[in-house]
Formats: C-alpha cells, sequence, structure tokens
C-alpha cells in the first residue's frame, strides 16, 4: 500500500462535471489499495473573480482581509469535491490549510511555510478515509488565515507530501506533464519523461508555468517524488526526481550537453538607473533600496563607464507585479543613488534554455545565438548558471524565437504529443 498525495489545479476542478472526473479518479486510487490524501486549487478562475470584486470596492484592500477573501475559493473546491467522493462510495473529509496543519509565517500573500503539523489528516488516513485539503493557504502565529501566494497549492501538496512521507505527490493539470516548451507556443514539444529537480527549478523559475518554484524548491529539499501529469488523460506524465534525465550513452554524453528544454517568461520588466556615480558602494546601495522594497532581480547588467563622465547605467529585471513599488522606492532614494534618469520597460520578453553541461559546452552558446539571430531576433540582456542560458527579447519577439531555439536544439517531436486540455497549463 502507498500514500499517493494529488494535487488537482483550477482548471482540473473547473466546474461540476471536472469536479466528478477527479472524483473517480480519486476513487480509482483509493480502490486500487493507497491511501490518498488530495488537495485542491480554486475551481477555474475563481481567484481571479475574487479579486475582481475586491478591486470593485477597493484599489488598496487590506493584505489581511484580502487573504481571507482568497482563501475562499479552495475551500469551495475541498467541500463540493468532498461530496462528490462521497456520493462514489468513499469516505472523505475536507480540511483547510489551517485545519490541515499548515504554519507559516506573518506575511500576507506571499507567506512561507514554516511547518506541517497535519494530525487530523493523518487521522482520516489512518480511519480510511479521503483526506481533501484547501491548496494555497495556512495559518500564522497570529491564528491568521494567510495565503502562499500564486500557485501556492502545488507548495501546499508537496507540503503535506514531504510531512507524511508520502511515496509520490502527483500534480495534476491540463497537459500531459512537462514539455520541451509551452505546447501552446511549440504544439511539436516534446515530454519530458524524467527531469532533475535541478532541471525543473530552473524551468520554473525561468517561466514555465506548470510547477511552482517553491513546490519544485520543497520537494529537492526533502526528496519528495514528483509526478507531473495531466488529470484529462492517464498517460504517464513526467517524473521530476534525483535520477538522472534519461540521457545519451556515456561516451555521447562526454561529447554533448543534455537539452531539457526551453522555457519562456513574459510577466517581467525591465528597470534602467540610468547615469549612477560609478564608484564602490553605488550598486550596493541601490540593491538595498530594492530589496527593502521586497522585489525579486533576475537579470542585472551594468554598462561600462565612459570614464569621462564617471556615470554609469545599471539595468535589471524583476517580476512586473513588484515594477511600480521599486520604481517608487528607487525615486525615493534619488537623493542618496545621485542618478539622472529612471526608465520602465514592461515590453520585455525572457527565454531560458535548460540543460545539464551548458557551461562546459561553448558551443551551445553559439547555437543559441546563432537561431535567435536568424530568426531576426536582437538580445538585450545575457545570463548564465551551470544549466541554464537566458536571453532578454523584446517581447513581440519572444514566440518566434522560443519556436527558433526549439528547433535549433533538436527538441521537435516527429510526431506532434502535445495536447492542452483545459486552456490554461495548470
Amino acid at each position: 500500500m502507498a500514500l499517493v498525495v494529488q494535487k488537482f489545479g483550477g482548471s482540473s476542478v473547473a466546474d461540476a462535471a471536472s469536479i466528478q472526473r477527479v472524483a473517480r479518479r480519486v476513487v480509482a486510487t483509493k480502490e486500487a489499495g493507497n491511501d490518498v490524501v488530495v488537495v485542491v486549487s480554486a475551481m477555474g478562475d475563481t481567484t481571479d473573480d475574487l479579486l475582481d470584486l475586491a478591486a470593485q470596492i477597493t484599489d488598496d484592500a487590506p493584505a489581511r482581509e484580502m487573504d481571507i477573501l482568497l482563501t475562499a475559493g479552495e475551500r469551495i473546491s475541498m467541500a463540493v469535491l468532498a461530496m462528490a467522493i462521497d456520493k462514489l462510495g468513499v469516505k472523505a473529509r475536507s480540511y483547510t490549510g489551517q485545519q490541515a496543519g499548515l504554519r507559516t509565517d506573518t506575511r500576507y500573500g506571499k507567506a512561507s511555510i514554516v511547518g506541517v503539523v497535519p494530525e487530523r489528516v493523518s487521522r482520516a488516513i489512518k480511519d480510511g478515509q479521503v483526506a481533501i485539503v484547501a491548496g494555497f493557504q495556512g495559518v500564522n502565529e497570529l491564528n491568521d488565515v494567510t495565503t502562499l501566494g500564486r500557485g501556492g497549492s502545488d507548495t501546499t501538496a508537496v507540503a503535506l507530501a514531504a510531512a507524511l512521507q508520502a511515496d509520490v505527490c502527483e500534480i495534476y493539470t491540463d497537459v500531459d506533464g512537462l514539455f520541451t516548451a509551452d505546447p501552446r507556443i511549440v504544439p511539436s514539444a516534446r515530454r519530458i519523461e524524467r527531469i532533475t529537480y535541478e532541471e525543473t527549478l530552473e524551468m520554473a523559475a525561468q517561466g514555465a508555468k506548470i510547477l511552482h518554484l517553491r513546490a519544485v524548491e520543497y520537494a529537492r529539499r526533502y526528496k519528495v517524488p514528483l509526478h507531473v501529469r495531466s488529470s484529462f488523460s492517464y498517460k504517464e506524465g513526467t517524473w521530476v526526481t534525483d535520477a538522472p534525465v534519461d540521457a545519451p550513452a556515456e561516451e555521447e554524453a562526454m561529447e554533448a550537453p543534455i537539452i531539457s528544454g526551453v522555457a519562456h517568461d513574459r510577466s517581467q520588466g525591465k528597470i534602467t538607473v540610468v547615469g549612477v556615480p560609478d564608484v564602490p558602494g553605488t550598486a550596493a546601495h541601490l540593491f538595498e533600496v530594492v530589496a527593502a522594497a521586497d522585489a525579486n532581480i533576475d537579470m542585472i547588467v551594468q554598462n561600462v563607464s565612459s570614464g569621462a563622465t564617471g556615470l554609469t547605467d545599471i539595468s535589471f529585471t524583476l517580476p512586473e507585479a513588484d515594477g511600480p513599488a521599486t520604481l517608487a522606492a528607487i525615486e525615493a532614494a534619488r537623493g542618496q543613488l545621485r542618478f539622472t534618469e529612471l526608465r520602465y520597460d514592461d515590453q520585455i520578453g525572457k527565454l531560458s534554455l535548460v540543460g545539464a553541461g551548458m557551461r562546459s559546452h561553448p558551443g551551445v552558446s553559439a547555437k543559441l545565438f546563432g537561431a535567435l539571430s536568424a530568426a531576426g531576433v536582437n538580445i538585450e540582456m545575457i545570463s548564465t548558471s551551470e544549466i541554464r542560458i537566458s536571453v532578454v527579447t523584446r517581447a513581440q519577439d519572444l514566440d518566434p524565437a522560443v519556436r527558433a531555439v526549439h528547433t535549433a536544439f533538436d527538441l521537435d517531436a516527429e510526431e506532434s504529443e502535445a495536447v492542452v486540455y483545459g486552456g490554461t497549463g495548470r
């Protein structure tokens, strides 16, 4: 008997028919002899609808009240799914994040999990019931409800799987696993059968939306095997573990890197601080201001000083949602930073090539830049790591850039196998 944690995203529980389909899948897993814990997201666009509702009331809602509002969506899903499972003859109990023992810090809207004590969930399992947990939420030391940020249901599922020592955490979405690129942009994308935590982290960090970044980090830390599958089919999906990616023969692997896929992100903005003094400490002061604004920085480029003026420019990318607050914080520090101009560009896109052995194979960079050049795509910024090369382009160039790079690295499937069942990718 295995303990299986199953997480179903919003597209998988979008309506009554979808919830009934999920219930049948959960019951089948249970009847196969497994203990089952289910984590659910809000139905379809419920979270967006709740955000729109709040926006009609105020443009400055208290963070605590927003968290209470937004957790309502998952509570609806968990209760209705419990009813559907019960109707199929299997006992099920639903629990909020608080009831399931997910403890968080006090950062409303972006809370981090600090502990999991799933006593009630464990009792439900012992009693032979299916435990259904509302994703995306927990409770802080003030006994206030908190949310984990968008995509946080993945993190809920992995955290519960780790605490319960589950055999696997299955992440159900509306595509048949992780693909070498977004099937909406590259219909010829191939399904990845196995991939390491590290490569999946890079894919998630660079814009691949099937798995939440924090969930992958949690899975790697606690060695939780992840199985990414579609709730609309029974195909095998993608396994995310410590095991190496399906690799070529050893002698071939010594000569060629293993390219896992192409990720993209169109939700970033670029801030350029023009004319800052080119002296020690300037960059440190700038990014102290940025850190105080709670912005997540990705790529950074500092231009070479002209020498004659003693001034330089510093550009960096960040999530578009962090742009307004970060710009305001930098502007407020103009007197200390002594820059001449502040620019913001939200019409950028980021493309990332992810795979093992990138840095030790200079031919990878040449092929990447050659493919972009042939597609007429200009590069504005470049960043690299051991298993990733990222570039920033114009937003309108991102889709053709992804297709060009995907083809250049022979990632296209001979026959298209990428199917987007629900249309959202989650």
